[in-house]
Formats: structure tokens, sequence, C-alpha cells
């Protein structure tokens, strides 16, 4: 399995509702093909250090994450989450 971890760091003056939409339209990508799970949520600890969204998606293979990373239906989620954030990290690791 490939894990793959996405954190997001809103900016300044990102409301709550577009907030909310970007964790449905991430949540909406569960059903896109070779994904075997998806998790997305806001931050609920709120330390220094926390992000304040993420996604986690497992995959079957590196080769089902190359299928879903150019979907059309990703873009313009991903789009969203650089339009909304001022930093975005990424880990992926085979588990």
């Amino acid at each position: 399995m490939l894990i793959h971890v996405v954190c997001f760091k809103y900016k300044a003056g990102t409301t709550d509702a577009q907030k909310k939409e970007h964790i449905e339209r991430l949540l909406g990508l569960a059903g896109l093909p070779g994904v075997v799970e998806l998790k997305a949520g806001a931050d609920v600890v709120r330390s220094a250090r926390s992000y304040d969204t993420a996604l986690v998606v497992t995959f079957a293979d590196r080769a089902a994450l190359d299928i879903y990373q150019p979907h059309p239906q990703h873009g313009p989620v991903a789009r969203l989450g650089v339009d909304l954030s001022e930093h975005i990290l990424a880990v992926d690791f085979e588990e």
C-alpha cells in the first residue's frame, strides 16, 4: 500500500465556508480510480505547529497514485488547495 498525506496551512482570511468547501471537495475524491481509502478533516488540536486540514489517501501502489494525480476531477480540487493555502506539504510512504 502507498499512503499519500497532504497538509494545508490556509492563508489568513480564508473563511470557514471556504475551509468547509475544501474538505468536502477533498472527500469527493474518494471515488477516483485507485483510491482504496480516503480521509480528510480539519485539525482539532490547533497547536503552533499544526496545519489546518489534512488529506490521507491509501492507494494499492505507486501506479495507482500516478493514475490519481492527473485525473480530471483531482485537478480542480488541487488548484483550490493551492489558492487557499500559504503552505502545503506532502508525504508519500509505503506501508
